[in-house]
């Protein structure tokens, strides 16, 4: 929870990753509050007040994960959202002529989108869920030090850079500072 704020203020794309890494820390945990408490919440040495509240949070993400049905798979429709609203902001800086370079680090990265999207079956996901499962499943590799070939780093350096640049303009967004209307100066 603390981490995630301060990544959802800086990051949106490491705080989507890292809420995808909670999902799946939840579900390593069966969902189980007690075991939350003692696997995750009590090593930290936290004070009682946030440890609380940190439970408090993994409490709720639980009880969202069951009634959205996201228990064994799948992402709670708040991460889903934040896929939504960056996928808005994708849309817009590719129509946009202020944005080039985005556009550019885009086309740059979609062959390597398509073929991830071609070996991983994610036919029926956004190009953007499909990169950040590309990165996810780097991240989950290297936790677990698997070997990596080239290619994969290759391919996933080209899309962390698309995502990097979206992260960067989602800020910008945020911030109240990106325009993307009228004529290129």
């Amino acid at each position: 929870m603390f981490i995630s704020r301060e990544l959802r203020k800086g990051n949106i794309a490491e705080y989507l990753l890292y809420m995808w890494q909670i999902e799946d820390l939840l579900r390593a945990n069966e969902l189980s509050i007690e075991k939350v408490d003692k696997n995750i919440v009590e090593p930290y040495n936290l004070s009682q007040n946030e440890s609380r509240e940190l439970l408090q949070w993994y409490d709720n993400l639980i009880e969202m994960m069951r009634n959205e049905g996201v228990s064994e798979s799948g992402h709670l429709q708040i991460n889903k959202n934040v896929l939504i609203m960056l996928t808005d902001l994708h849309l817009r800086l590719l129509k946009s002529t202020k944005a080039p370079f985005y556009s550019a680090t885009y086309y740059k990265a979609l062959p390597f989108i398509v073929e991830f999207r071609n070996k991983s079956n994610g036919r029926d996901k956004s190009e953007l869920e499909n990169c950040f499962d590309a990165l996810y499943m780097l991240w989950m590799m290297k936790l677990q030090k698997r070997e990596i070939n080239t290619e994969t780093l290759s391919a996933t350096a080209e899309i962390s850079k698309f995502i990097s640049m979206l992260s960067l303009y989602y800020k910008e967004d945020e911030e109240g500072k990106l325009d993307l209307e009228g004529e290129e100066a």
